[in-house]
């Protein structure tokens, strides 16, 4: 068990230390909005992934948001994005991001988007640019999760062969109808022995951006463990909650977002506002959530750390409790923070402690929770790939 450990870690580090993981965020921002009230005095720190709730959060107008990852290629695509957004007209810039498809982009990069960006993402986009400017498949199959989303894609299209089921599932009028699509023509061709294989696999899950930890806390808090969890999950979104508006899958499905179905920043009135100043509020910052609070001069009041602490709850608790010890240091009075989870519960966090006002406690205490609100706003969630949502502001 242990090698078997060590050998998945070493797969989930191989990946993301090497590769752009998410080509868009897998949360969904119309949640966080509700849940954290931004304000025009706020200061943010979230977990950047694609960047693209990152410029959701500015267009509700904080004062600064703070995009940290620890993987500089995420960081690269933000940046990649903000330069489009200051240099590119709306058209070409939903070509780019909305399509994920732009002729001659390299031209457009070298001339008009390269200058604005970082040393990093320079590097990085001088190789990797053409992802915008290929026929055979979009952005939005590139990254390690847009691979497993284009296999799912050739898996429909040419394995079971479902598409126009598929296609009538997203543009059904009810839910009603999508049920009805979903338990008649899908649910039992989809979840063949071969796909429930699939998402069984340690790699599946690693280029998905899931952890041994957080994959553990599935199988052990689950019934069903994770493939009915993953399949209850998809369940939930195709038959209980619309798909009109369900940008986050359709992506995935169809590799492009439409004008009608895709996040705020590449709607045209938003793009405007973001370009005419909004943007310049969005700042990255290569490090981990630890490593730029400890940076940072002022303080944060609001927090959005994804699901990343069920990566670091199992083998790397004590860089959990530093964390936490960053975050509490950093807290603006009345700081709000919201995080995801894997599991049906985070109980480790219990067992963190941290130093306050001159001693060693557990930081439950200093945390009130929004439990009523987190699970109200989670039913919503038209991701719904997480077991548990929270709200917590954090007290003096």
């Amino acid at each position: 068990m242990a090698l078997l450990d060590w050998v998945n870690r070493r797969v989930f580090t191989t990946v993301h230390g090497n590769n752009l993981v998410y080509n868009t965020c897998w949360e969904d921002p119309r949640l966080d909005r509700v849940a954290l009230e931004f304000g025009p005095d706020d200061n943010v720190m979230v977990i950047t992934s694609a960047g693209c709730n990152a410029l959701d959060y500015a267009l509700a107008g904080p004062n600064q948001v703070h995009a940290v990852d620890m993987n500089p290629r995420q960081n690269a695509l933000l940046d990649l994005k903000m330069s489009a957004i200051r240099q590119l007209e709306f058209d070409d810039f939903f070509k780019m991001f909305g399509e994920g498809r732009l002729p001659g982009v390299k031209d457009v990069y070298e001339q008009v988007l390269r200058a604005d960006l970082p040393a990093w993402s320079q590097s990085f986009w001088d190789k990797k640019i053409n992802w915008f400017d290929n026929r055979r498949k979009t952005f939005y199959y590139r990254g390690t999760s847009g691979t497993i989303a284009r296999l799912v894609r050739a898996y429909i299209d040419n394995v079971i062969r479902v598409r126009p089921h598929v296609d009538s599932l997203l543009n059904a009028e009810t839910v009603e109808e999508q049920r009805e699509i979903y338990e008649n023509h899908l649910k039992k061709k989809f979840w063949s022995g071969l796909m429930k294989f699939t998402m069984n696999r340690d790699t599946t899950m690693s280029m998905l951006g899931v952890p041994k930890a957080q994959r553990r806390q599935i199988e052990t808090q689950y019934q069903g463990g994770l493939v009915k969890f993953i399949q209850d999950c998809m369940e939930s979104v195709f038959v209980e909650l619309p798909m009109k508006d369900n940008y986050f899958w359709r992506v995935y499905i169809n590799g492009a977002y439409s004008r009608d179905c895709c996040p705020e920043y590449l709607k045209a009135d938003n793009f405007e506002k973001l370009k005419g100043g909004i943007v310049d509020n969005v700042s990255t910052h290569t490090n981990s959530v630890q490593g730029f609070l400890e940076k940072h001069d002022g303080l944060i009041s609001r927090y959005i750390l994804l699901d990343h602490m069920d990566w670091l709850s199992d083998q790397f608790f004590p860089l959990l409790e530093s964390e936490w010890q960053a975050i509490v240091d950093r807290a603006a009075p009345g700081a709000r923070l919201i995080w995801r989870s894997g599991g049906l519960r985070t109980d480790f966090i219990e067992e963190v402690q941290v130093s306050h006002n001159g001693e060693i406690q557990k930081v439950s205490p200093l945390l009130s929770y929004n439990r009523e609100l987190a699970n109200q706003l989670h039913e919503k969630d038209r991701v719904h790939t997480y077991g548990s949502f929270y709200i917590a502001e954090l007290g003096a």
